[in-house]
């Protein structure tokens, strides 16, 4: 009896086979492969960094208040004057000083005139002679009058008297006006104060030639309560100068002290040549503690300054287009943008238009920066400028 023979293994699939392959061949080529593309990333990576520049931003500062910035001014006489002789003749006597408080109308000198009064003597002569004539011809012209009337004398003589009496009237009104001012001129052989005021200089001694009109001044006269003070404001500070405005006015004479003034008015036009309005102030001064000519600073209690911005000297682009700064945007790529600038701190410079707060402005943009580069930036973007 035959015994059956055992069945043979079934035959393994193709296609079981040919799976396990290609899985193989993938895992070989994922651990070949894969390393040598993520060094090859990392370097272009290592490369990309390299090329494209770091640079250091900033955002702009807020520019210092000007409330209370001390700006330098003159300090000026209310009125002042210098007195000139109107007589001419020899200084008799002078009776004020420097330093010395006069009134109006009150006698500064005295002067010798002779020559005027020659002249005044000569005139009332002269005067007196022309009254004489003048009553002569009065009486000769009444009493040709009388004998036109008998028929006695021609109408052409009676005519020629009336007119010579009327020539003689003239010349009366005439000597008596010359001899008016020649009154006046006398009455200037006193020097008088014109105002109130303190004498500044005294500039003659007795027994001066005085030479009227032409001559050198003999006093100068100043009012020095209140006292004027000037100032030139910058541009960017103009528009916050107002009559009425109140001002602290110190002297480094006087430390510690300050002296309130008003602003009385404005000059109303930026001179072109400094790019600043004088602006005059009132500063009372009774106590006279304050000297005419002083050097004085002045701080503006309640101007407000523009919304102004400060950025670093080194972050100022010096091109054709005019003054830049490089402005890195939110893509990371650069603007260059025109600025205008106003004060110069030292090391920082005021930025008057062309920048915003927010913006991210380089410090020290390499010399090859220009529009759309792209760009790193080293660090979070703080605000490094402080306010001058």
């Amino acid at each position: 009896m035959n015994t059956p023979a055992s069945a043979p293994p079934p035959p393994i699939k193709l296609g079981r086979i040919l799976q396990i392959v290609i899985v193989l061949v993938i895992i070989g080529l994922a651990i070949g492969l894969v390393p040598r593309w993520l060094a090859r990333q990392r370097l272009l990576a290592e490369t990309r960094s390299e090329t494209v520049p770091t640079v250091q931003v900033i955002s702009p500062a807020p520019a210092k208040t000007v409330a209370g910035a001390p700006l330098p001014a003159d300090v000026q006489a209310f009125v002042e004057a210098a007195i000139h002789a109107r007589a001419s003749g020899y200084l008799k006597n002078w009776l004020v000083d420097i330093g010395d408080q006069v009134t109006n109308n009150q006698t500064l000198a005295e002067i010798d005139t002779p020559e005027l009064d020659e002249q005044l003597a000569q005139m009332r002569a002269e005067l007196d002679q022309a009254v004489a004539a003048r009553d002569l011809a009065k009486i000769t012209a009444d009493r040709w009058t009388e004998l036109l009337k008998t028929a006695s004398v021609s109408e052409q003589e009676t005519a020629e008297k009336k007119s010579d009496y009327t020539l003689k009237q003239a010349n009366v009104e005439a000597a008596r006006a010359n001899l008016q001012r020649l009154q006046d001129l006398k009455g200037f052989d006193r020097v008088v104060a014109p105002f109130n005021g303190v004498v500044t200089a005294r500039n003659t001694d007795i027994g001066q030639l005085i030479a009227a009109g032409s001559g050198a001044e003999l006093f100068r006269l100043a009012q020095t309560d209140p006292l004027r003070v000037y100032v030139r404001v910058p541009q960017s500070l103009v528009h916050g100068i107002v009559p009425g405005l109140k001002a602290a006015v110190t002297f480094q004479d006087l430390p510690g002290r300050e002296f309130a003034a008003t602003v009385t008015r404005t000059a109303g036009a930026v001179d072109p040549a400094s790019r600043t309005l004088q602006v005059e102030l009132q500063m009372p001064n009774p106590k006279g503690e304050v000297l005419a000519g002083s050097y004085a600073q002045v701080r503006f209690n309640d101007n407000v300054a523009p919304s102004t911005l400060t950025i670093p000297g080194s972050a100022l682009l010096f091109r054709a287009q005019g003054t830049q700064a490089a402005i890195v945007k939110p893509d990371h790529t650069v603007e260059l943008r025109s600025i205008q600038l106003g004060r110069d701190f030292g090391n920082t410079i005021e930025v008057l238009g062309g920048l915003n707060a927010t913006d991210n402005v380089i410090v020290n943009p390499p010399d090859g920066v220009s529009e759309g580069m792209a760009v790193q930036i080293a660090g979070p973007s703080t605000n490094s400028v402080s306010a001058p």
